[in-house]
């Protein structure tokens, strides 16, 4: 039987067995709801490697209060969950990040100076390089597409995967289809270098006894990469993002009404606005002026939440004269 008045180590171990139990808990239940990843933002990442002096202090001063039931943690973590706070620039709120559902308002910490910010996107940048989670994948690419553009950019535009150019180059959206979206950026008065651009899925779709052609990447392929695009939209922060295509639609948000539908509404992803629209693909197998003037639309919706000038002679491309 342990003593009454239980030492210091024996506290911190109660309290961390209880707090493990309880998260494990929490996690299998996130499982039973259909979540299969849970994002840790690089900012998450280096508040849990600082040194816990100030907690550990606390904690020796409540020595002598019993630890919370892992019931109560695993309440007030799904609370916290259900509920999230106003972000506060500490371990606690970054902490409390961790367990953000995909699509949720996450925590914002304090922003990061630039040159860590610079930093941590190198460091996720190399992590992404060197990934082989999908094994098939990782056999059969040539390069991984980690994405392209300013880090410090107010807008970005998300696809589903890299094709064989994007595979070959190693930069995504640089094919047929990446040469009219640089068009569709410049239409808007902003340059590709301005903006930032990336794909759910890092590596090209593998087409076992194909020639040519791309495949539409599976959801356990886009479940297990997208967590390094969750640490892309953390760093970056943009205050639009624009999902190409009903595929992408579908790896963030989920089963949707369908591409036609959606496109041109506003969603919401990670707390940030998210524009869904047609993937420039499309554009190139149906050039009809009516759906050329549809993804203009879109995007005069993105210029005028990030509050850009709009001419006249903008808002008329492709009107029928």
């Amino acid at each position: 039987m342990r003593p009454a008045r239980a030492g210091y180590n024996d506290i911190m171990s109660d309290a961390y067995g209880q707090l493990l139990d309880a998260t494990i808990q929490h996690l299998e239940d996130l499982k039973s709801r259909g979540v299969r990843h849970v994002a840790v933002s690089p900012e998450t990442l280096h508040a849990l490697a600082q040194p816990a002096k100030s907690q550990i202090s606390n904690l020796k001063s409540q020595i002598e209060k019993p630890v919370a039931p892992a019931s109560a943690v695993k309440s007030s973590t799904q609370s916290a969950i259900r509920n999230p706070r106003p972000a506060i620039p500490t371990p606690v709120a970054e902490q409390e990040a961790l367990l953000a559902l995909p699509g949720e308002t996450v925590p914002v910490s304090a922003p990061l100076d630039p040159q860590t910010k610079a930093a941590a996107s190198a460091a996720l940048r190399e992590r992404a390089l060197a990934c082989v989670k999908c094994p098939h994948l990782a056999s059969s690419r040539k390069n991984v597409v980690f994405g392209v553009g300013s880090i410090d950019a107010q807008l970005m535009f998300v696809g589903e995967a890299p094709g064989a150019d994007e595979d070959e180059q190693g930069e995504p959206f640089v094919g047929k289809a990446g040469q009219l979206l640089t068009k569709i950026i410049q239409a808007t008065g902003l340059q590709r270098a301005d903006v930032y651009i990336a794909n759910i899925l890092k590596c090209r779709p593998d087409t076992p006894g194909q020639s040519a052609g791309n495949r539409k990447p599976t959801g356990d392929e886009m479940a297990t990469c997208i967590p390094y695009l969750h640490e892309q939209i953390d760093l970056i922060r943009p205050k639009v993002i624009v999902a190409l295509g009903a595929t992408a639609v579908e790896g963030l948000l989920g089963k949707t009404i369908g591409i036609t539908k959606l496109r041109g509404t506003w969603k919401t992803y990670r707390g940030t606005p998210l524009m869904p629209t047609y993937h420039p693909a499309y554009l190139l197998r149906n050039q009809a002026m009516s759906e050329k003037r549809k993804v203009w639309e879109d995007m005069l919706a993105v210029m005028d939440k990030l509050g850009m000038p709009v001419s006249q002679k903008q808002r008329n491309y492709f009107l029928k004269a």
